[in-house]
Parts: structure tokens; sequence; C-alpha cells
């Protein structure tokens, strides 16, 4: 495993490791077993695998949530080497951006909703930097978790806005034995928050499983119902508070109106864990 620092390392270092297919996996570092799953299957399904471990400040409208987002770098570069990495890119920011990104992206409205309109700017951030990645790294697949739903969705509508003809592969989400979606911000719960986490997950897979019943005896349960049951749910956890949960079009993100929605239905659900923001989602239909 080669591991490279700037652009012209890493443009040196795959002109060696020149075979294709290539599969790229970007990542902000503090890796853990959802992000080496990723890893697996690119190595799975590709000749050459590149990792990047960049945590990038266009995505964070928090500087305080910048600046605490774990790093864990000699942990990162274990594990990667393990899971049968060939190059990880491990830039500083200068890198990155030699000079300001002021680009603007439209992203087809999937970034305005849920996350785009609770962190205003967090997926132009997205954009920026990963077609900045992709346009070092000339990548034929790129490996994203569904953990983060909504940024696949946004990660694909600028591929299209810019071009980019290479596959994007979503992952399924990787959970604790508890449910709690694997993310590198669990690291920071306390453990009283780590406790009362994983009732994100069961508050969903509970309204989800309700839903499927109620829908396969010939009757159901409206959206603004289940929307409801499920905030309060996880709002009963005295030490969760949901910033929000939506039933959408799992294609367009835009808010479901039925059950029958073309595309089928996901639940994505944000919520405040003392100091840590956790991110969910299920497919409900």
């Amino acid at each position: 495993m080669e591991i490279v620092t700037t652009r012209a390392a890493l443009a040196e270092a795959l002109a060696v490791r020149n075979g294709r297919p290539r599969g790229f996996v970007p990542t902000m570092g503090a890796l853990h077993a959802g992000h080496i799953s990723l890893v697996e299957r690119a190595r799975r399904e590709n000749r050459v695998v590149v990792v990047s471990v960049f945590v990038n400040p266009t995505q964070f409208n928090d500087p305080g949530d910048l600046e605490r987002y774990p790093r864990t770098p000699q942990e990162d570069i274990r594990l990667l080497d393990k899971a049968g990495t060939d190059i990880v890119f491990m830039p500083a920011p200068q890198e990155i951006y030699p000079e300001p990104d002021t680009r603007v992206f439209v992203l087809a409205g999937v970034s305005e909703v849920m996350e785009g309109a609770t962190r205003p700017g967090h997926f132009n951030g997205v954009a920026q930097v990963v077609s900045r990645l992709f346009d070092l790294v000339r990548p034929d697949r790129a490996y994203f978790g569904e953990k983060d739903f909504q940024q696949v969705a946004v990660i694909r509508a600028m591929c299209r806005e810019c071009g980019y003809g290479l596959d994007i592969v979503a992952c399924p989400t990787v959970r604790e034995d508890d449910g709690l979606a694997m993310s590198s911000r669990n690291t920071l719960l306390d453990p009283a928050h780590r406790a009362a986490a994983p009732a994100i997950y069961r508050a969903m897979d509970r309204a989800a499983q309700e839903v499927r019943e109620a829908l396969a005896k010939g009757s159901s349960l409206s959206v603004a119902e289940v929307e409801r049951r499920v905030t309060e749910e996880i709002n009963s956890e005295q030490l969760l508070e949901v910033i929000y949960f939506r039933l959408v079009n799992a294609h367009t993100l835009a808010p479901a109106r039925s059950w029958d929605e073309e595309g089928g239905v996901q639940g994505c659900v944000a919520v405040q864990a003392g100091t840590v923001r956790l991110i969910d989602n299920l497919r409900f239909i």
C-alpha cells in the first residue's frame, strides 16, 4: 500500500498502477467497519483501489464541528492496509483547495431539503470536494455508504451536472449490534448518549414494520401520522432531540404523499444527542 499526500504524488502513484477498473472510496477518516465494507467491495470489483482520507472544511457550517471531528490517521492506515487498499491519499487542505472554491452547484433540488435545510452550504461543500477528488483520482467506480442517503443522491446529481461518466455504488448501512448506524461521530458520544442512541433505529424499524403490516391487511397509516409517531418515540428518550424525521420519495427526496410513491419511500432522520448530530435512514416501502 502506498500513502501519498500531494496531488503530484497521487498522479505518479496512479500512473504506476494504471490498471482498470479503478475503484475509489472517499472518506473523512476515523474509519470503522462501515468504511471498511466499502473498501472491501471496491477490492472485489476493481483492479486498483484508492481511498482518500480528508476532513473537508467546506462542508462544515459550524467551525466547532470541524474542530471536533475525530481524526485517527495511524489507525486508518492500519485498517486500509489490512483491507487491501492500493493507494491512500491523505492531503492537506491546500492540496485540494490551492485557491478558494467558489463553485455553486444546482444539484437537481436534492440538496435543499433535510440536511440541506438545516445545514446551509453543507452539500455544496460535499459537491466541491467530491468533484475535485474525482478529477484527481479519475475512478471508474466510487463507493458510498447508504447511511448518508441524501449525500448519495447529491453526488449522483453532481455527477449528472458535471458530466462524470462513472458508477456511483451505494452500499448498505453497517450497524452496531444494537442497531445504531456506524458513524465516525459515534466515538464522540458520552456513555449516556451512546446508550440512548439505538432508539433512533428502533423507532424507525418499528414504524416501518407497522406500515408494512397495515398495508398487507389492506389498511394503512397516513404518512403524517407515521412521521409524528417516530418523532415522538425518539423524543421520549430524554437525551435525544429530533431535528427532523421525514418520509420522502426514495428517488427525488420530495416529501412522500402516500405509500405508493414510484421508487419507494425512505425515512430519513437527524437527531441531536448532546453535542453530537446523528443521522440515519431506513426504507419503509
